[in-house]
């Protein structure tokens, strides 16, 4: 199997069904979109196919801890846009998921007990995040955009997956966990829009993100049960499940 050519193929393809569904319904949709594991997810699965089901099973921990760190930079984010412009309030989410990534990957905490930190963080960025109208407005992007996106994203998968071996697992999978295309989308409408519309991105992530946390603690665990299609068939159907009530929770909140 040439895995370089499925690098290059199916990562520009997730990305770019991603981008254009969340220039068709808005910005907090646009957001939890890319709260699924698009980038990460094929980042763990050539980790599986290139180390090992045991090297992409302590990735998957690495991506957990990504989880919190996310929610980290969403909070920063969204608190600094309202006093700031995009440099500098991404420049706050930033040091936040630097500072919870670097925290989480010192103490090496087992799966599960990462799977529970992501879970609170995610919960109590969004308490402290106030409910907002869901808003439709859809801004015209530039032309470059769609393929910068898939891009920066091909570049990510294929830069990780051949550093694996030097980067180590769990960090392979915390890198993996930046979020690229949140922040593409957060310091857009920011720039174009306003602080409001880039908190309903950020508000749309850490919804998705459940689905995203479910994806790799159950890829954590099925990994060293099952076949790799399976897990990664059983991970993906479960995250799929949450993320179905994580949109309906977004709608019913907007």
């Amino acid at each position: 199997m040439n895995t370089l050519a499925l690098k290059l193929s199916m990562t520009p393809i997730l990305i770019l069904a991603a981008s254009l569904a969340g220039r068709r319904w808005g910005e907090a949709i646009g957001g939890w979109l890319v709260g699924l594991p698009l980038t990460s997810g094929p980042v763990a699965f050539f980790l599986t196919l290139d180390q090992g089901p045991a090297f992409a099973q302590q990735a998957a921990a690495g991506s957990l801890a990504g989880t919190a760190a996310q929610a980290c930079f969403a909070l920063g984010y969204f608190w600094a846009a309202g006093r700031a412009r995009w440099p500098l309030a991404f420049s706050a989410g930033v040091a936040a998921y630097a500072v919870a990534a670097a925290s989480l990957q010192f103490f090496a905490l087992p799966h599960l007990a990462l799977f529970c930190i992501a879970l609170l963080a995610l919960t109590l960025a969004l308490r402290a995040m106030p409910r907002q109208t869901l808003r439709r407005v859809i801004a015209i992007l530039p032309l470059w955009d769609l393929p910068a996106r898939m891009a920066v994203a091909t570049t990510l998968v294929v830069a990780v997956t051949a550093g694996a071996a030097t980067l180590g697992p769990r960090l392979s999978g915390l890198i993996a966990t930046f979020p690229i295309f949140a922040t593409v989308l957060t310091v857009f409408a920011h720039h174009v829009q306003g602080a409001p519309a880039a908190r309903q991105v950020l508000r749309g992530l850490l919804l998705g993100l459940y689905g995203f946390a479910v994806f790799f603690v159950v890829l954590s665990f099925m990994l060293t049960q099952a076949s790799v299609p399976i897990a990664f068939l059983g991970a993906g159907l479960a995250a799929m499940l949450v993320q179905g009530v994580s949109f309906k929770l977004m709608r019913r909140s907007g």
